[in-house]
């Protein structure tokens, strides 16, 4: 008996259609047991009873006639989000599976004036992560990432001839063999973080891309950004707390 293809499973069990069962997977919401289906064609038993993580609500947080400033949830890409917001262009992404503070500008003069900012580095940008290892105390990562891009995937990496990079590292707690950590960085180049914490042997859980052990999302948020004198505050999701005990 031939065996159905999982987005097609799926899409009989959620009653939804095809596509929207093959966005869930390649999204990375959908689990058998704790295990991650990570092929929509891929074929399995008839019997497979699929789990399905829910996407949290876009959240505004701030809003004036320049700007409007959300807490991106995961799982959603940053694209979708401006189309939400009819009349908006993003002034920064967040990577999918990365949650937090998220710019979208509504007009081309602040447009101009704030990407002026983030080329001068003028932008604090901090981030909260879990990482694998213990990271027992304060570092500078300062090391050059070259981005190359294949298809519709970037993959950074640290290389001589890449592009300056600077992320600050400070451990904030310790469970197991895991670290909470603030990063600040600058610059803000493709997969910054993410690179620079595999360079270091502490990838991000969840980033498998970069070595991080499984999880059922990237442990990587948005927490504070500020901009031409203004900061705006996304919480950490509640998995953040609940993870380090």
């Amino acid at each position: 008996m031939e065996k159905p293809k999982a987005y097609k499973l799926l899409a009989q069990q959620e009653g939804i259609s095809n596509s929207e069962a093959k966005s869930l997977i390649d999204r990375g919401l959908v689990y058998v047991g704790n295990n991650k289906v990570m092929i929509a064609r891929g074929e399995i038993s008839p019997k497979t009873i699929f789990i399905v993580q829910k996407v949290e609500k876009v959240r505004p947080i701030f809003e004036d006639d320049n700007l409007i400033v959300v807490d991106k949830p995961s799982f959603v890409n940053s694209d979708e989000i401006e189309r939400q917001f009819k009349g908006t262009q993003l002034l920064h992404r967040l990577d999918r599976e990365t949650s937090g503070v998220l710019m979208l500008v509504k007009n081309e003069e602040f447009r101009i004036k704030a990407i002026d900012e983030f080329k001068k580095d003028k932008v604090y940008k901090e981030y909260v992560a879990w990482v694998d290892g213990i990271v027992s105390e304060p570092m500078v990562i300062n090391q050059p990432l070259f981005t190359e891009k294949k298809g519709n995937k970037a993959y950074t990496k640290v290389s001589k001839k890449g592009k300056p990079a600077i992320t600050e590292v400070t451990p904030l707690e310790v469970s197991a063999k895991k670290t909470k950590v603030q990063l600040v960085i600058h610059h803000g180049r493709t997969h910054q973080i993410r690179a620079h914490m595999k360079f270091v042997q502490h990838p991000i859980i969840g980033d498998e891309s970069y070595g991080g052990h499984p999880s059922k999302r990237v442990m990587l948020h948005a927490k504070k950004v500020t901009l031409l004198g203004q900061t705006f505050e996304a919480p950490e999701p509640k998995i953040f707390a609940h993870f380090g005990s």
